[in-house]
């Protein structure tokens, strides 16, 4: 079983950001040019929420706000659901589903170390099982 400390070594521990008292459109902007779905809001060294699309459309696109003059701290999503490094990317898939989620933040000791993406998490589950399959065909046919 992999793990996703495993996984953030092959896929790399960038994390984009943005400060709490930052507008929405710099936000957004920051997506856009960064090709991400989400940034993590970080007061200091501390996170403290998660920016996404969703929380775009939904809480100021539907809601008649204004990206300029609105503070990511008024449509970020908190608490923070995270995942810890030693954990399975099966457990963090888990969690996902449960919490409806599609970026999970890895947090170590409390620093936050990478970020998991569904998208990531689905793609190592198939190559796990890929390989599996192929260690089975080999068996089979020897």
């Amino acid at each position: 079983m992999t793990i996703i400390n495993e996984l953030l070594k092959s896929k790399g521990h960038d994390v984009w950001s943005i400060a709490p008292g930052d507008i929405v459109f710099n936000a957004i902007k920051m997506m856009a040019d960064k090709g991400v779905g989400a940034l993590m809001v970080m007061d200091g060294d501390k996170l403290v929420g998660v920016i996404s699309e969703r929380d775009y459309a939904r809480k100021v696109i539907l809601q008649g706000r204004s990206s300029k003059d609105t503070p990511v701290r008024d449509i970020m999503t908190t608490p923070v659901i995270c995942a810890r490094p030693e954990q399975t990317v099966e457990a963090g898939m888990a969690l996902m589903t449960e919490k409806r989620i599609r970026h999970l933040p890895v947090v170590e000791e409390g620093r936050l170390v990478g970020i998991v993406s569904i998208g990531d998490l689905v793609k190592s589950i198939l190559a796990e099982k890929e390989f599996l399959i192929a260690q089975l065909e080999t068996y089979i046919t020897s």
